[in-house]
């Protein structure tokens, strides 16, 4: 019997951007179920009673949430392909600390930039990129961030690689200058089958985030 694997899901949300692309990666195939964030599904209310948020990943009917707890899933489930965290009990677990930097910083520190204005916005735009400069040098001249392997810590990340183009508008960046080493990352993930078939480009992000920002009310 084969699993049944469900995907409560938004297009444009990086925490499930990320959980589509660690399913692509192991081949696994799933349902996508989009979620209104204004009009929340009762299956969605049902299978995370604590947040009611996505992503949930169900797996034969049982859920599991969080996007990066959901990507350890994943990769523990189906282990017989494409490994998306190290074996090793120390790099995994240095692996799980810079994926939880990203999760703690990225998400927070970016939409603060396309949605505030002054000194909160100033001050926010200063720590993304002194955020990014820190990831840039844990990344190095790796091709990824675990190396030669597209892991845990490149899932994190790379969804907010689309909303690059958002920043600079947003927050009068240049982020081939200031962070080129991360510019290259994510072209080079992009040429990832599973990347480039899950992730929305610059442009499409930045017309979504356009409309965001009207309904939260943002002039």
């Amino acid at each position: 019997m084969a699993d049944e694997v469900i995907l409560l899901d938004h297009a444009y949300s990086p925490p499930a951007v990320r959980v589509r692309i660690a399913l692509k990666e192991k081949g696994i195939a799933f349902e996508s179920k989009q979620e209104d964030f204004s009009n929340k599904s009762s299956l969605l209310l049902e299978m995370n009673p604590v947040h009611k948020q996505i992503p949930v990943l169900i797996h034969n009917g049982k859920p599991i949430c969080e996007s990066l707890i959901i990507v350890g899933y994943i990769d523990e489930v189906w282990n017989e392909k494409s490994p998306l965290l190290p074996t090793d009990p120390h790099d995994r677990a240095h692996s799980k600390f810079w994926a939880d930097y990203i999760d703690k910083k990225i998400y927070t520190l970016g939409r603060a930039v396309w949605t505030a204005k002054g000194e909160t916005h100033a001050a926010a735009k200063k720590d993304l990129i002194s955020s990014l400069k820190i990831l840039e040098a844990e990344l190095g001249d790796k091709p990824y961030f675990g190396g030669k392997t597209f892991g845990i810590t490149d899932i994190a990340l790379i969804p907010y690689y689309s909303w690059f183009y958002t920043l600079e508008k947003f927050g009068n960046l240049k982020m081939n200058e200031e962070c080129p080493k991360l510019v290259a990352w994510g072209e080079r993930c992009m040429q990832r089958e599973s990347v480039s078939t899950t992730l929305h480009n610059q442009y499409e992000t930045y017309d979504f985030i356009l409309e965001l920002r009207k309904k939260l009310g943002v002039e």
